[in-house]
């Protein structure tokens, strides 16, 4: 099934897609993520992400359908990426392909991630791909492993 995992611009009319990803119960609970109100997703896609030269997004396809997204984005000096797929694209290997063609795409190295700590599903995914953890961050009370990919 990962063979048919392609990436491609990501389309205004993807975002409903990924805004009825990110209010997905089990995918909220799992990334410790607080889904937002659709006025307040939209915007931060349009103005944040879409319309920023800096931010390297790519949609997720399997078979031509609309899986999830992968994203690359500076803070401050360093460079972040993040990833979202759809409950239905878990597990059977979607996220490692999908991640493995993203890296080929973004060539800035380091790259850091700093998945919530009881996704362990996305700390492995990172791993696998040759990030290494660094240390043990919180974002308000909430525990997320810092991890960097090194330069090439």
């Amino acid at each position: 099934m990962n063979d048919h995992v392609r990436l491609r611009d990501v389309e205004v009319t993807d975002l409903d897609v990924f805004f009825a990803q990110e209010h997905d119960p089990e995918a909220a609970r799992r990334s410790n993520w607080q889904p937002r109100e659709r006025d307040a997703f939209m915007h931060h896609w349009r103005t944040r992400v879409l319309a920023d030269p800096t931010v390297h997004v790519q949609a997720v396809t399997v078979d031509d359908e609309l899986a999830g997204n992968v994203v690359a984005w500076w803070d401050e000096e360093r460079r972040f990426i993040g990833y979202w797929l759809g409950r239905e694209y878990w597990g059977g290997g979607i996220g490692t392909r999908a991640l493995a063609l993203f890296l080929e795409r973004e060539t800035n190295r380091p790259l850091h991630a700093d998945p919530f700590a009881g996704n362990t599903g996305s700390v492995r995914l990172l791993e696998k791909h040759g990030f290494r953890r660094t240390a043990t961050i919180l974002h308000g009370e909430d525990e997320h492993i810092m991890l960097v990919l090194d330069g090439r």
